[in-house]
């Protein structure tokens, strides 16, 4: 599908500014710019981030009133309950707070609920569990900021409740805990609020000794990129040097993730926790039960952590095979019934479809076509769904605009879920077509890549692409760098390499260099079509049994003008 390239302005005389102040190079100044850093200081902070930057964790709302009641606990010698959220943001948290409970002598047990059995977030059967283990306190991580109704029924059984959750808060009131660690509460003075619940529970353990628990950090870098928030602010910090902390982890489970996963001492970067160890982990969860996950990072022997690795290994391949017969269904659906002319909104149903894995169909098939999905897996006569939008159109409004044919939902403005009564499908469908419509402007529908700069393939130097390094760690809020270049020439005939990559070499007739597309083979009869191109690009360095020399790999090609 064609894209619109949406270049950003550059500021010349604030790229000068922030250039000369801090001996940049113009094009890092205008990177900075870019993502909204104009000032010295700011760029200076951006640049030159460490642990000592962290925010005081008594700044939270209610921190003071969770210390108070954790250290009661330890005093009156009470069992504490972790009940966490089934996903990599959910299970590392539940980790972290239990070693770090445990370490200060506390008895701690875990619960992570059955994502088929149970689904998400506090229900009330954990109320009899709880009572039958003697749980006098019980702290809910990734989960619980609108589980009114569940804290009362835990409250009447003589448990008190401490939430710790990073999703939007209700406006009017929160649940009836003891106290509630979210920054996003209108009445929390913590300075960032863009933290998963793994960051919170590194914070509540910074509370508790009094000090940065760097221990962890490989543990928060995993569920921060994992849960996919914002790399800016604290998440930045603990990425940074989070994925410092995972090359040479000491957690056993860890270790033996990543040699079976085959990334062992190879140097990590957001996308190996994205694309390599966080689906792993996603694994036994989306499945049904994320018990295996959540003992493999507790593990402390070496045996058992391979075993379960190991395992966890098998089930990813069996999601992964699931998932693409379940993508081939759903696309042979979309081309037997979807019209583009009259569906904005592609909403898909089937017996079969597996729950756990719907939110990653609807995102192929959304990236694929470039329009809201929603997937609904059907059983008894209810669908589970999943819902994914694109930039401009707000699925939650869409869902609420609908609600009177749904039995649930709930969101943001690009991820949803939802249950419906079989039913009601075709009717919500053109409900909420009709809807898109109505506020869908049709040039949403084409799909656009920021680039961040035109520069002419000549600037680019080995110098230059190191010191656009220094944004590291890239990924969401802080993308990666793309800039595009002109009337390319091409100069030696594509080739295909595996999984559908073309790579050749172009020159602006000064420099000539290598071009990658991972995935874009479709564009193999364009370059061997033509001789001029604009190439969308992000940089890099190959240094594959030779010195390093700079690599495109390419977003995107058009047929130069």
């Amino acid at each position: 599908m064609q894209k619109k390239w949406n270049i950003k302005h550059p500021n010349p005389k604030l790229q000068a500014d922030l250039s000369n102040s801090l001996s940049l190079h113009p094009i890092v100044a205008q990177l900075l710019l870019n993502r909204g850093i104009s000032t010295s200081q700011d760029a200076k902070d951006f640049l030159s981030i460490n642990l000592s930057s962290l925010h005081d964790p008594l700044l939270f709302a209610d921190m003071d009133k969770t210390l108070k009641r954790i250290h009661k606990a330890k005093e009156k010698k009470e069992r504490v309950l972790i009940f966490g959220d089934y996903d990599v943001d959910g299970i590392t948290s539940s980790v972290i707070l239990k070693n770090i409970l445990q370490k200060i002598g506390l008895d701690v047990i875990n619960y992570i609920p059955h994502r088929i059995n149970e689904g998400y977030g506090l229900n009330h059967a954990i109320v009899d569990f709880a009572k039958k283990r003697d749980v006098r306190l019980m702290i809910a991580i990734d989960c619980g900021i609108t589980a009114f109704s569940e804290v009362d029924a835990l409250n009447n059984a003589g448990i008190d409740v401490i939430i710790m959750d990073h999703h939007e808060p209700p406006e009017k009131k929160l649940p009836n805990a003891v106290a509630v660690i979210n920054p996003k509460r209108h009445d929390c003075k913590y300075p960032f609020k863009g933290l998963a619940s793994v960051g919170l529970a590194f914070k509540l353990a910074q509370a508790l000794l009094g000090k940065a628990c760097e221990d962890y950090l490989d543990l928060v870098a995993l569920g921060t990129v994992a849960d996919v928030a914002e790399l800016l602010g604290e998440n930045r910090v603990f990425v940074k040097f989070g994925l410092e902390k995972l090359s040479h982890t000491k957690n056993k489970g860890l270790m033996a993730l990543m040699d079976v996963a085959r990334i062992k001492g190879k140097k990590l970067k957001p996308h190996s926790i994205g694309f390599v160890l966080g689906p792993r982990i996603n694994a036994s969860g989306r499945m049904g039960s994320a018990e295996k996950s959540l003992q493999l990072l507790l593990s402390e022997e070496e045996h058992e952590a391979y075993s379960l690795a190991k395992s966890l290994e098998e089930e990813n391949q069996k999601r992964q095979k699931m998932q693409g017969n379940i993508i081939e269904e759903a696309l042979s659906v979309v081309e037997r019934e979807i019209n583009f002319k009259d569906h904005r909104i592609i909403v898909l149903s089937k017996e079969g479809w597996h729950r756990g894995i719907v939110g990653i169909v609807a995102s192929r098939i959304m990236d694929t076509f470039y329009r809201p999905t929603i997937v609904i897996s059907l059983e008894d006569g209810l669908g589970t769904g999943s819902a994914r939008s694109i930039d401009g159109f707000h699925m939650y409004e869409a869902l609420k605009h609908c609600e009177a044919l749904l039995e649930n939902f709930g969101g943001h403005e690009h991820a949803a879920g939802l249950t419906i009564k079989k039913e009601n499908i075709e009717n919500f469908n053109n409900l909420i077509n009709q809807f898109a419509k109505d506020h869908m402007d049709v040039q949403s529908l084409i799909p656009t890549l920021d680039i961040d700069c035109e520069i002419s393939l000549s600037s680019l130097t080995l110098e230059l692409v190191e010191a656009v390094k220094s944004l590291e760690p890239f990924g969401e809020g802080n993308p990666s760098p793309v800039f595009c270049s002109r009337q390319l020439t091409v100069k030696t005939p594509p080739v295909i390499l595996g999984r559908d990559t073309i790579k050749f070499w172009v020159s602006d007739g000064k420099v000539v260099l290598q071009a990658v597309g991972f995935g874009l083979g479709r564009f193999f009869d364009l370059v061997s079509g033509g001789t001029k191109l604009d190439l969308a690009y992000a940089v890099s360095t190959d240094d594959w049994n030779k010195d390093p020399i700079i690599q495109l790999e390419i977003k995107d090609i058009k047929e130069a003008d």
